[in-house]
């Protein structure tokens, strides 16, 4: 199997990020969401697939993610979207906050071989609650959100308690000595793994800890059919490692800020 653009993008659009707790709002040719207060930010473009032309589709996702109230929209421009999509966000005062870069990594022939960590981890999947609220503290320092309620933590350990022994993936932690160090997700959906919030604590970074994580989510993947790894990373951080590690880039996906009030949209 030979990886090409067309798949990557086919597989990055069809990857639609909803937590269970979100507003969402859908129509045929586009998705967003209002997030929960616990996430760093307020409202997310997650689909954006217009049979129209782009500027009427832009037109009405903004005017109605106006009427929530927050002043900006984050709009991930996708592998694949219109080609004038980022001159018209542009044209809105829209600034771009961050760039991420889709790769992905051909699982066919088994997973990369990789570097052994230099410290001793050990893994455990978050399916009970002290292991997710480990997980999903480290995502929340590294990320800039808040710890989940009680009541979510428990709930995502449910869902992993089910889901990972039935193949669809779930969130896993790193821990070195007891101590937890860090985590990473990964979800299998037709025969892609959807890697997502690979981190690890700053003070045991460059040990190994992520290629360990990475190994131990591209082992269960395999294991449980998916032919293509698929991340969105950030450049600068995970995506070096990844580029040692078996993946390819194939292209940025910036994430702009689109600013939400009536005076600094466009005319």
């Amino acid at each position: 199997m030979s990886l090409t653009v067309s798949d990557v993008a086919a597989a990055g659009a069809a990857w639609v990020w909803m937590p269970p707790d979100a507003e969402v709002v859908k129509t045929e040719e586009y998705t967003f969401l209002r997030l929960p207060d616990y996430i760093d930010f307020d409202l997310s473009v997650v689909s954006f697939t217009p049979t129209r032309p782009t500027r009427q589709v832009v037109d009405e996702l903004v005017e109605r993610a106006r009427a929530f109230g927050p002043p900006i929209l984050d709009w991930q421009v996708l592998l694949g979207a219109p080609a004038d999509l980022e001159a018209d966000l542009a044209a809105r005062g829209a600034t771009v906050k961050l760039v991420l870069e889709i790769m992905a990594a051909d699982l066919s022939h088994g997973v990369p071989e990789l570097p052994r960590p230099t410290v001793d981890v050990s893994l455990r999947w978050a399916a009970d609650a002290t292991t997710a609220r480990d997980g999903v503290t480290i995502e929340a320092a590294a990320f800039h959100g808040d710890v989940p309620p009680d009541d979510r933590i428990e709930a995502l350990a449910a869902r992993n308690a089910t889901s990972v022994p039935a193949g669809g993936g779930g969130l896993v932690v790193a821990y070195v000595d007891g101590e937890p160090v860090g985590t990473g997700g990964v979800q299998v959906v037709d025969g892609v793994a959807r890697l997502t919030g690979g981190v690890v604590v700053p003070e045991w970074r460059k040990r190994g800890v992520y290629r360990a994580l990475l190994d131990a989510r591209l082992t269960y993947a395999v294991g449980h059919g998916a032919t293509m790894a698929l991340v969105k990373a950030n450049p600068t951080t995970s995506g070096p490692i990844l580029l040692t590690s078996g993946f390819t880039s194939y292209g940025p996906e910036p994430v702009y800020a689109v600013p939400l009030h009536e005076d600094r949209a466009a005319s």
